[in-house]
């Protein structure tokens, strides 16, 4: 399995971004895909999460702000960013949540957000 994830950069704060993921290459199809987000000397945390019936989570700090959505078709996974942050500045990991039992992560996309 794949993960080619794009749409990362910078932006002022305030502004919007929207990162994208595509997988490719799952032989028992896919459970959910999501992001998460690692900041300088920080651990990797769940940003959003999105099932194959279109069941969502997202972390408090982005909830009101950011939307995931999904195209089964393409398989792929959209984070819609807005009203971006200095603190949402991080490198962004997609991630396949495999029917297989397997995890995958694309290698991730900078985000920097300045104030």
């Amino acid at each position: 399995v794949q993960l080619q994830a794009s749409g990362g950069g910078l932006v002022q704060a305030g502004g919007s971004l929207r990162l994208s993921c595509a997988a490719s290459g799952s032989i028992f199809g896919i459970k959910a895909m999501g992001w998460y987000r690692q900041a300088p000397g920080k651990l990797r945390d769940l940003v959003a999460r999105i099932t194959s019936d279109g069941g969502t989570n997202y972390a408090d700090s982005v909830k009101g702000r950011f939307t995931i959505s999904r195209d089964n078709a393409k398989n792929t996974v959209y984070l819609q960013m807005d009203s971006l942050m200095p603190e949402d500045t991080a490198v962004y990991y997609c991630i396949e949540n495999d029917a297989s039992g397997m995890d995958y992560w694309g290698k991730g996309t900078l985000v920097t957000v300045s104030s």
